[in-house]
């Protein structure tokens, strides 16, 4: 277990780095203002990866982190309007370029893996992307209409 938290943390770390250059140079907030949010976003992530070892359930990791992230946010929990505070310094996508990057790497390196998952995964990841994108256009299209915007 101590191997993989120490994995964990020197992973969350790189991200947190690229991150923070992210955020800086595509929407303009200096590293130190967005540090505190990094902090806390990784902090949430390593809580929510140690959870999905520690509790028996056959649950992804990801639903810790984003359960952990939830409660951490309600009105009224200590700390709430703090960690929104701080992480609202950092932009979504500055998040996204190094979670993708790391993907595309780890699936390089098992290529032979990503073979045997086989055509339909790759048809499958296609049309959810696909869904995904449309999905969003009408609801950012209707939520445009009800404002009057377009």
């Amino acid at each position: 277990m101590s191997a993989k938290i120490s994995n964990w943390i020197l992973t969350l770390i790189v991200v947190g780095f690229i991150s923070l250059m992210s955020n800086w140079i595509g929407y303009g907030t200096l590293p130190f203002n967005a540090l505190p949010g990094i902090i806390v976003l990784m902090v949430i992530a390593l809580i929510g990866l140690i959870l999905c070892n520690i509790i028996p359930f056959n649950i992804p990791g990801i639903a810790y982190i984003g359960i952990l992230g939830l409660i951490l946010t309600i009105p009224g929990v200590p700390g709430s309007m703090h960690i929104i505070e701080w992480t609202e310094k950092v932009d979504l996508l500055s998040l996204a370029t190094p979670v993708v990057a790391y993907a595309g790497v780890s699936i390089g390196n098992s290529w032979t893996d990503f073979a045997k998952l086989g055509w339909k995964t790759v048809v499958v990841g296609i049309v959810i992307l696909i869904s995904t994108y449309v999905g969003s256009a009408i609801v950012a299209e209707i939520v445009l209409r009800l404002q009057g915007i377009v």
